[in-house]
């Protein structure tokens, strides 16, 4: 397992291969007739992370970050990344064959205006794109005289011919113990809420939302529990499932086949045509243009919107909080026997970031209920630390230096749920600005645990909460404070998140980061990371409205070392000890003796 977090962000020779992939495609764009081609990192679901057979802007460009596009032209092609991404866009792209662009600052559809000629065709793979995005990209060509042309196939495929098979893992059921309701009570408030949308159908396209709808798991995705499949839903009648067959056993069938159809996935779109004249909600974030397209083909209505079942998904049952808390006890103690060892090893010098993110999956795995990580491990020594999204590569492996900070970010699945945990820690003594900056890290971190706030709250209405500290001394991070957590899903769920773009109200049973930090380029990384969960709040005589809280899921110690205590109120002060009394609690009984020991002194009262 330890192999695939960083081998494949060794990049060396698809940098190498990619002038002569580029070549081709041109050249196979030319004998279609085209002048150019979108280049989205996708699957025909949207996922976050693809199959190995999808990852066709990592074998056109090299680049193997999260968030990517690429626009091949005739004479012409960039790569657009976003700020989490230019150092390592920079080392893995062959600069004379892309232009390297900010997909921020420079849109993708914005530079394809500025490059295009009247009466060129740009292509598109109708399944890599949604129809909000395709909408843009049409705008774009329209502006500039030009055409946007969707492929029948994806030219890319012709190309790659040493492509992986599509994934093949076997789909499991969830116990109902763990999911807490079952699917047809889940498939009930759907219908239900299909009625409120005005919907006659809903085409589930989210592979997290047909998990959570169907109680399945599975392992098609590196670092998330899910099958890739389809599902329709109509306001009456049976839901159909789209799935492989051959990824079910006859136990999973015959459960499936008692809530609903099995189809093969081949069978979706033509089975649209029974829509004919019905309005057929379809996700925004996740549904790709082909869908839409194939309901307008069979006379349907598509409408486009937000799939209720995210928001549904988001608010966690009783049985689903009762195994993330048990997910986090066993994590916590697994991060806990790491950072003991951590702190014993990295002064002798002879540790590495990989050696540091093969450990703590080995203390993970160790706990004999490991299913997967639940994202590439970041592991920062030093400087990498202030490359916000860093995967370590045998290239960038850096040594963890005395008198720096090391930053870890890292998580597990478990069946009982997923896990999310940032700690920074220094190797040796730090210096007073480090101090300085990682104290005003944790007052946010404890600014976000410590919010009361009224139901209908947003996100973005908390996250000034997490900044103060570091705003008042010019200080801030670019990223969000916290995103949406699954219950042995994703890592990174919407719809909620804690971020100046976070709109959605925060309700009871949400499950989400809390993870402020600094970043001093070329330098080091701070970021404090636990998972909260929504609650409700004491609410005080004469309170008009009803409170909510957040209560902090997981429980590892918080570097002491690094913590100026002059610059804590008395109210955050409790709040740490507090918290380190928490951690020392529950993970205490969960260790070895020595491990014990060493929580007890990392523990104590500041």
């Amino acid at each position: 397992m330890f192999e695939a977090l960083f081998q494949t962000f060794d990049d060396s020779s698809e940098r190498a291969e990619s002038a002569g992939r580029v070549a081709a495609l041109r050249a196979e764009l030319k004998r279609l007739g085209l002048d150019g081609l979108l280049v989205p990192r996708a699957d025909r679901q949207q996922n976050e992370y693809l199959p190995a057979s999808e990852e066709r802007l990592a074998w056109l460009t090299g680049f193997t970050g999260s968030a990517g596009f690429a626009i091949v032209l005739t004479d012409s092609a960039a790569v657009f990344v976003d700020g989490r991404y230019t150092v390592q866009a920079d080392t893995q792209i062959d600069k004379n064959v892309f232009a390297i662009e900010h997909l921020v600052e420079t849109p993708p559809d914005q530079w394809l205006t500025a490059k295009l000629k009247p009466g060129m065709k740009i292509g598109y793979d109708a399944w890599l794109h949604t129809a909000d995005q395709v909408e843009k990209f049409r705008t774009a060509c329209a502006t500039a005289g030009a055409e946007l042309v969707a492929v029948d196939t994806n030219p890319i495929d012709a190309l790659w011919r040493d492509r992986p098979a599509p994934p093949a893992a076997p789909v499991t059921l969830r116990d109902i113990k763990l999911a807490g309701e079952s699917a047809t009570d889940k498939l009930a408030r759907i219908r239900t809420e299909l009625v409120k949308l005005r919907a006659d159908v809903l085409v589930v396209s989210d592979p997290q939302n047909v998990a959570w709808t169907f109680n399945i798991r599975g392992a098609d995705i590196a670092h998330t529990p899910l099958a890739l499949a389809f599902a329709v839903i109509p306001r009456e009648g049976r839901p159909a499932l789209y799935v492989d067959g051959a990824k079910l056993d006859n136990t999973v069938r015959a459960a499936l086949e008692d809530i609903g159809d099995v189809r093969a996935p081949d069978a979706l779109t033509g089975d649209l045509a029974a829509f004919k004249d019905k309005t057929v909600r379809l996700d925004s974030a996740s549904a790709a243009d082909a869908l839409a397209r194939q309901v307008q083909t069979h006379g349907g209505k598509p409408a486009r919107g937000a799939d209720p079942i995210t928001l549904m998904k988001a608010v966690k049952n009783h049985a689903e909080i009762i195994g993330m808390r048990t997910a986090h006890h066993r994590d916590g103690a697994a991060v806990t026997r790491f950072l003991m060892w951590l702190e014993r090893e990295a002064p002798k010098g002879k540790l590495t970031e990989i050696d540091a993110v093969a450990a703590l999956e080995s203390f993970r795995r160790d706990t004999g209920a490991l299913k997967d990580v639940s994202f590439p491990t970041i592991a920062g020594a030093g400087p990498n630390g202030a490359i916000v999204h860093y995967r370590v590569t045998r290239e960038s492996n850096r040594p963890l230096g005395m008198n720096e900070l090391f930053l870890i970010d890292s998580g597990a699945q478990y069946e009982d749920g997923t896990t999310d945990i940032t700690r920074t820690v220094v190797i040796g003594q730090p210096s007073e600005e480090m101090r300085d900056r990682f104290t005003r890290v944790l007052k946010g971190h404890i600014g976000i645990a410590t919010a009361v706030f009224p139901e209908n709250t947003s996100g973005a209405q908390l996250d000034s909460f997490a900044r103060a500290s570091l705003w008042q001394a010019g200080l801030d991070f670019d990223h969000g404070t916290g995103h949406g957590v699954g219950a042995y899903l994703s890592v990174h769920e919407g719809p909620a998140r804690i971020s100046k773009l976070g709109h959605v109200a925060l309700r009871r049973g949400m499950i989400l980061s809390n993870e402020p930090g600094y970043y001093k380029t070329a330098a080091y990384g701070i970021r404090i990371e636990n998972l909260v969960l929504v609650i409700a709040a004491p609410e005080p005589a004469g309170a008009e409205k009803p409170l909510n809280a957040f209560e902090t899921l997981t429980l590892a110690p918080i570097d002491r070392r690094l913590i100026d205590t002059r610059m804590l109120t008395a109210k955050e002060r409790h709040w740490l000890d507090s918290y380190h009394a928490r951690v020392h609690e529950i993970i205490g009984p969960l260790v070895d003796g020595d491990t014990r020991a060493w929580l007890a002194a990392a523990t104590r009262p500041l």
